[in-house]
């Protein structure tokens, strides 16, 4: 059988979740009647409405510093940019470089003459060079201080010149299920920048597979919300009703991957206590190095009974995931796991999936020691591993159905 995710779900923001440029919007005018006031009998009266609510205020906190990210790419074409400035020539085609995508972003800190803008990786992914359109209209050169394709997250820096105000984080351990959230970015591009869009927090801790852009099956934790997502959201903000930022808008899912559900109102953004800890790490040090145990595996909630039968496994253990290969020299090998190893804990940690497992490892560093507590042939086993290589240190793997930590 195929390991694997048993259903599929198609997620926009990690693939082209920045709004890819070249399309056009399609508006419907709607017909009414309209009457000339001064021929009419009828007063006409004009009624201002001065609106202040926890809402308003909210948006009003964060907006200036919510941004559009322009990613540049190069591309070979006979194009506006290309005649514009000076590429042009008899051939029909000349390199350039235009934009290629937009996507949002969130001032979270000012340093002297230095700002700094989170957003996702996807966001900035090819190009370049990066522009920033702030709040106040100005296009400022944006530099990639860090990313980190695992979290999707990336920092990048601009000149602190036209930035006013930054976003504050809010401790997204306290969320509730039901509070307002606020999603605030360039939904589309930046012709609708700091468009604002309003539901609640649909749910928390919620693992969001796919595939990273080094072809890596990774999961991770997420906040879900109802309020309205799209293309060009991507790296935009998550805000409470404070004002305060609560995640980062990453993706959202639209349909089912064989096309037979349609899926309305399900957005995801990385928690913001997830971003803090990510970007402290992409400032300083450009990228985020995690420990890796070198093996790949399978749910064991995948496994058919009669393939359950032949791991001989106790009756109570209903959860874990199976060891399916092992790479040499990689901590896993050295403690002595093998393939058909069924991990059930890592630490005091319970695992009953691969995101349970990644999840749990994570939080370890590279140098760092941990129990991993394993069946093999229905005998409880638990082995100390050394974790004394990175993420870096892997290989890539070749199925698309395995998870390689």
């Amino acid at each position: 059988m195929q390991k694997g995710d048993i259903t599929k779900l198609v997620l926009t923001g990690v693939v082209g979740g920045a709004i890819a440029l070249g399309g056009n919007a399609v508006y419907q005018q709607t017909q009414g009647s309209t009457t000339n006031s001064s021929s009419s009998s009828s007063p006409v009266s004009t009624v201002k409405v001065n609106v202040s609510t926890d809402t308003t205020a909210a948006v009003k906190k964060v907006s200036n510093s919510v941004v559009s990210v322009l990613n540049y790419q190069s591309s070979s074409s006979n194009d506006i940019y290309s005649s514009i400035f000076g590429n042009s020539s008899n051939s029909s085609s000349s390199t350039s470089s235009g934009p290629a995508s937009e996507g949002s972003g969130v001032i979270y800190k000012k340093d002297g003459d230095t700002a700094y803008i989170v957003t996702n990786n996807h966001v900035i992914e090819g190009n370049t060079s990066l522009e920033v359109l702030l709040a106040g209209g100005q296009r400022v050169k944006a530099t990639v201080v860090g990313s980190d394709s695992y979290t999707d997250l990336a920092v990048l820096k601009i000149s602190s010149k036209n930035v006013k105000s930054v976003a504050t984080f809010a401790d997204s351990s306290k969320l509730t299920i039901g509070e307002p959230a606020i999603a605030v970015g360039s939904p589309l591009g930046s012709q609708f920048a700091n468009t604002a869009t309003e539901g609640i927090v649909s749910a928390i801790n919620r693992q969001v597979s796919m595939t990273n852009s080094e072809n890596q099956n990774v999961s991770v934790n997420a906040i879900q919300t109802d309020a309205s997502i799209n293309p060009g959201n991507s790296g935009g903000a998550l805000i409470n009703i404070e004002g305060q930022v609560i995640g980062i808008t990453q993706s959202k899912l639209t349909t089912t991957e064989d096309g037979s559900t349609t899926v309305e109102g399900m957005g995801f953004a990385i928690p913001s206590n997830d971003v803090v800890n990510i970007i402290a790490k992409l400032e300083k040090d450009g990228k985020v190095v995690r420990p890796a145990l070198g093996i790949t595996m399978y749910d064991l909630s995948n496994f058919s009974t009669d393939e359950l039968s032949k791991l001989k496994l106790p009756d109570s253990v209903t959860g874990g995931v199976v060891v399916n290969s092992v790479q040499s020299g990689m901590p896993a090998a050295v403690a002595g796991l093998k393939q058909g190893d069924v991990i059930t804990k890592i630490g005091d940690t319970t695992i009953t999936s691969s995101t349970d497992l990644q999840s749990a490892l994570y939080k370890y560093s590279v140098g760092d020691s941990i129990k991993v507590t394993y069946y093999r042939s229905g005998k409880e086993t638990t082995a100390t591993l050394n974790l004394n290589k990175s993420n870096s240190d892997l290989q890539t793997s070749t199925s698309s159905s395995s998870t390689n930590p």
